[in-house]
């Protein structure tokens, strides 16, 4: 039988920071319980928030599940894994300037050249080009996990466009609003200063030729997109325009934004879009999703896009295990987060390794995201073992492989009251002219019992994720 850490319990006693929050579930009547969860679905349905499940036939959009037992950490907690964050999150800006630039790490041996230049993510448009402030991600969301009461690693780096964020804020918001009494009770760090320093951000890697206060927008795929709830969500609470790719033009060496008062300038592009779609110009010719000549004009100077172009290279699940690295490269510090442990399948030891334990592991395809394209050993049949495998075969380069982890789990409210469910957490760094982040992230909570598959897109839930005050 595998030991989990239980977040709440040490000793079969109540952790310190889940006292109150033991009390308030034991008070809890059934019929009270089940009215609150009826209205925080009914608010969420309210407000839109869904997500695309795919491959189940059937409408895809989905309300997230939402589970009102947040999880809690210490400030104590909190503040390891902060700067744990904020140390990987400049590592990785660091090691996307040089790739872009001379590449000494890849001189030095200590990545090697075919993973950085012939990843499907490098973008040799932009060789050379060095962003304002060199920072070339500008939101990164860290997954992370716990094994123990202080083990905690990093599971992937998502640099190019993690989403999430809007329902860490809104799952804060209903619990503020289902639960008045228990942020009475409880000192529990806000959130939602995260729009404002999201702005900020933006504004503060505006390029050189921006004379003015940045004009500052959003640019979606459009009402299609899975994640366009969050796209409208957060222009919505920072205040600036939401727009696709057809509401912008390119003239001279500005891009401008089509309104009822005429072109107005766009200095900085929050992208939500991959970069393939970014300009038919430079890259996919048939996008009708992006906006031809952008690309001349951020080479040029003209518009920042955040994240940069580019970027995708540092998430990369085979890059993903040269981050101790990249830390100890640049920073000349030795890791305060560890990576899990990562077979790389176009190392033969290593494929010989993954081959004969397919069984035991956890393997992922280096460009996969959202739970799909990988295999959970120990929950999958034979034949689905084998199916895997043929794939691995044909490809082993496209494939990582990791242990099967001791996720922590945290109380989750199911029909017979609270059990434990494995989680994740993904806090979101911000990176311009400083590297914020607000107290807490998205907690990811697997809802079927004994599942460690998280992903809201493969039917997992969201919960609030409280960082108390001293």
């Amino acid at each position: 039988m595998v030991s989990h850490y239980n977040e709440m319990y040490e000793h079969d006693r109540v952790r310190e920071p889940y006292a109150r929050l033991r009390e308030w579930v034991d008070t809890m009547p059934d019929d009270f319980r089940q009215m609150k969860q009826a209205e925080a679905e009914a608010l969420f349905r309210r407000i839109g928030i869904t997500f695309a499940v795919y491959g189940e036939g059937g409408d895809p959009d989905r309300l997230i599940p939402f589970d009102m037992m947040p999880r809690v950490f210490e400030q104590a907690e909190w503040r390891k894994l902060e700067r744990g964050i904020k140390q990987r999150a400049r590592a990785l800006n660091a090691f996307l300037r040089d790739v872009y630039g001379r590449a000494e790490i890849v001189r030095a041996g200590r990545v090697p050249a075919r993973l950085v230049f012939r990843n499907e993510a490098y973008e040799k448009s932009v060789v050379g080009v060095v962003p304002p402030r060199g920072v070339y991600s500008h939101i990164i969301g860290i997954d992370l996990v716990r094994t123990g009461k202080d083990e905690f690693y990093v599971l992937e780096d998502n640099c190019r466009t993690p989403s999430g964020v809007s329902y860490m804020l809104e799952n804060r918001e209903i619990m503020m609003r289902m639960f008045p009494q228990l942020f009475r009770q409880n000192r529990i760090e806000p959130v939602d200063q995260y729009p404002e320093l999201l702005r900020r951000t933006l504004e503060s890697v505006a390029p050189a030729k921006c004379d003015d206060r940045p004009t500052c927008v959003i640019l979606t795929p459009g009402h299609f997109n899975s994640a366009y709830y969050e796209h409208s969500f957060l222009a919505n609470l920072m205040g600036v325009e939401l727009v696709e790719g057809q509401d912008l033009f390119v003239d001279g060496e500005f891009v401008y934004m089509r309104t009822t008062q005429g072109p107005q300038r766009v200095d900085v592009i929050y992208r939500r879009i991959d970069d393939p779609f970014l300009d038919p110009l430079c890259f996919r010719p048939d996008s009708m999703l992006g906006v031809p000549g952008l690309m001349d004009v951020y080479r040029s100077g003209g518009v920042s896009i955040c994240s940069a172009p580019g970027a995708g290279v540092a998430d990369d699940k085979a890059i993903y295990t040269f981050v101790p690295e990249m830390i100890r490269f640049y920073l000349g510090e030795e890791p305060l987060l560890n990576n899990v442990q990562t077979w790389t399948l176009w190392k033969d030891e290593d494929y010989r390794h993954v081959m004969a334990n397919l069984p035991d592991l956890v393997v992922k395809e280096v460009h996969g995201s959202g739970g799909y394209g990988m295999l959970v050993g120990p929950k999958s049949t034979k034949e689905e073992i084998e199916s895997f495998r043929k794939k691995i075969e044909a490809d082993p380069a496209n494939y990582i492989a990791q242990p099967t982890l001791s996720l922590s789990t945290c109380p989750t409210f199911v029909e017979q009251g609270i059990a434990p469910r494995h989680v994740d957490l993904r806090p979101f760094c911000l990176c311009g002219d400083r590297i914020e982040l607000v107290p807490g992230g998205l907690t990811r909570v697997a809802l079927r019992e004994g599942s460690l598959v998280v992903n809201s897109s493969q039917g997992g839930g969201v919960k609030d994720t409280w960082v108390l005050s001293e």
